[in-house]
C-alpha cells in the first residue's frame, strides 16, 4: 500500500468543482493509496490542522456520484495567500510536520491562479529540503483565465448558465417596452479577463437575438461612447440588453464600479470585491435618457447552479481530478493537470501535466482579435471555442422536488 492522500478546494467554487474531488477520490482508490484525507476548508484548515477522513463521509459509488451532482466546494473553501518560502521556514516546516504526522505522500490543491501559487510554494520548499511528498495542481476556474490549457473545468458550467439566463432575461425584457424601451443590463463576473460575459453570447440563436452589447475588461470602458450607443438602440429597439463584466474599467484604470458605492473589502490576495457595476450604469441611462432601466447581478448564481451544469464539463472536471492524483502517485510533482483540444468538430480532448511555475500567478485573458465591434461584441471564433465546453446535462437526484446534495454535516441519506 501507497501512503495518504490529502486533497483541499480554495477559491471561488464552481459548479463542478466537486467532480474533480470525485475523481482524485476514485484515483487514489483504484491506485492503492492508504487513507484518503481533505483539507477542511483549503489550505487554512490544513494549517490548523481541520483535516477530514473522507472515508468517514464517502463510502460507495453512489455517494461519489451524488458528490458531483453536489454544488459548492464539498470540503469547504478559502481564500488564504501562503507568504514566500524565504523568512517564514518555520510554516513551511509545520506545514511538512502535519505531512507527516498523517503519513501524507501526495498533496493535491483544486483551484486557479492563486491556488497553483500554493502548489508551487510547496513543491518548491519539498525540492529545496529533499522531502518526498508529490504536489499536483488540479484545475478549477469560472473565470477561464489559466494559462496553458485549453480551458478550465468550472467555466463550461457557468457558461451555460450565463447563456441560459441571458436567453430568459432577453425573452422577458421584449416581453414589455409597448411604449418606451426598457433597459436590461446584465453584470457578469470577471476581475481581468472576460471569458465569463463573453459567454452571453452564446445566447444568440434562431430563438434569441442575443445581447445588444458586451462589454469586457480586456478593453477600456467609455462611459460617453455607451450612453450614445445605448440612446441609438433605444431609437430603433423596445428592449434593450447588455451584458457588461464586473471588472470594466476606464481608460485611467478605475474600475467603472468604483464610480458608484463600490465596496472597500480586499481580500488576502488583494483583490478589491467588485460589485455594482450594472447598477451604476442602469442608473446613469435612466438620468440621461428617461428610461426604464434595471440592473440584474449574476454574482454567485453563475458558480453555484450544478442543476444546469454542462455535460462535457462535468466529465472534463472528474478526469483532470483522477489525472492528477494518478501522476502524483507515479511520482510526478509541481505539475498541474491541462486539457488539450484534440478537435473541437467532432469534440475530442487529451489530458497533459505542465510545469506549475509556467502557470501560477500567470492570467490568460480573451484574444484581443476575438473582440469585435470597437470592443462591444466578440466574434465567430469565441464561439467556435465555447460551444463544445457547453454541451450536455447531468440530471440532479432529487427529494420533495429538490436536488440532493452530499455535505458534511449531513450526507443527505
Amino acid at each position: 500500500m501507497k501512503g495518504n492522500v490529502i486533497v483541499g478546494q480554495s477559491g471561488g467554487p464552481t459548479a463542478v468543482i466537486n467532480a474533480s474531488l470525485a475523481g482524485v477520490i476514485n484515483a487514489a482508490q483504484k491506485n492503492g493509496a492508504g487513507k484518503i484525507y481533505g483539507m477542511h476548508y483549503g489550505i487554512e484548515g490544513f494549517l490548523n490542522e481541520d483535516i477530514i477522513d473522507i472515508s468517514d463521509y464517502i463510502t460507495c459509488a453512489s455517494d461519489l456520484s451524488l458528490l458531483k451532482r453536489t454544488p459548492s466546494a464539498f470540503l469547504g473553501s478559502c481564500r488564504y495567500k501562503l507568504p514566500p518560502i524565504e523568512g517564514n521556514e518555520a510554516l513551511y516546516d509545520r506545514m511538512f510536520a502535519i505531512m507527516e504526522k498523517y503519513n501524507i505522500e501526495y498533496f493535491l490543491y483544486i483551484g486557479g491562479n492563486d491556488s497553483m501559487d500554493t502548489i508551487k510554494m510547496l513543491s518548491d520548499y519539498a525540492a529545496l529540503k529533499d522531502k518526498p511528498q508529490k504536489f499536483m495542481g488540479v484545475p478549477k476556474t469560472i473565470d477561464n483565465d489559466l494559462p496553458l490549457t485549453d480551458h478550465t473545468p468550472g467555466y463550461g458550467s457557468a457558461a451555460k448558465y450565463i447563456a441560459t439566463a441571458m436567453k430568459e432575461i432577453i425573452r422577458d425584457n421584449e416581453s414589455f417596452g409597448a411604449s418606451k424601451p426598457i433597459v436590461c443590463i446584465v453584470e457578469i463576473m470577471g476581475r481581468h479577463a472576460g471569458w465569463l460575459t463573453a459567454a452571453a453570447a452564446l445566447s444568440k440563436g434562431p430563438d434569441c437575438s442575443g445581447p445588444d452589447l458586451i462589454y469586457l475588461p480586456e478593453v477600456p470602458f467609455d462611459l460617453d461612447v455607451f450612453m450614445e450607443k445605448v440612446k441609438q438602440l433605444a431609437e430603433k429597439k423596445r428592449s434593450v440588453v447588455i451584458a457588461v463584466s464586473e471588472g470594466v474599467r476606464l481608460a485611467d484604470g478605475r474600475f467603472v464600479c468604483e464610480l458608484g458605492n463600490a465596496s472597500d473589502y480586499v481580500d488576502a490576495f488583494g483583490h478589491r470585491q467588485l460589485s455594482g457595476c450594472a447598477s451604476f450604469l442602469a442608473n446613469k441611462v435612466t438620468e440621461a435618457t428617461g428610461l426604464k432601466s434595471r440592473a440584474i447581478e449574476f454574482s454567485t448564481l453563475q458558480r453555484c447552479a450544478t442543476h444546469l451544469a454542462s455535460r462535457v464539463d462535468i466529465d472534463e472536471a472528474t478526469n483532470v481530478g483522477y489525472v492528477a492524483c494518478e501522476a502524483a502517485m507515479q511520482g510526478h510533482t509541481g505539475m498541474m493537470i491541462i486539457i488539450q483540444v484534440v478537435s473541437r468538430e467532432p469534440y475530442l480532448v487529451s489530458y497533459n501535466k505542465y510545469d506549475i511555475h509556467e502557470i501560477a500567478n500567470v492570467e490568460r485573458k480573451v484574444p484581443r482579435d476575438w473582440i469585435t465591434n470597437d470592443g462591444t461584441y466578440v466574434s465567430e471564433k469565441y464561439l467556435e471555442y465555447a460551444r463544445p465546453l457547453i454541451i450536455g446535462t447531468i440530471l440532479p437526484y432529487y427529494a420533495g422536488g429538490l436536488p440532493r446534495h452530499l455535505t458534511l454535516d449531513n450526507k443527505s441519506r
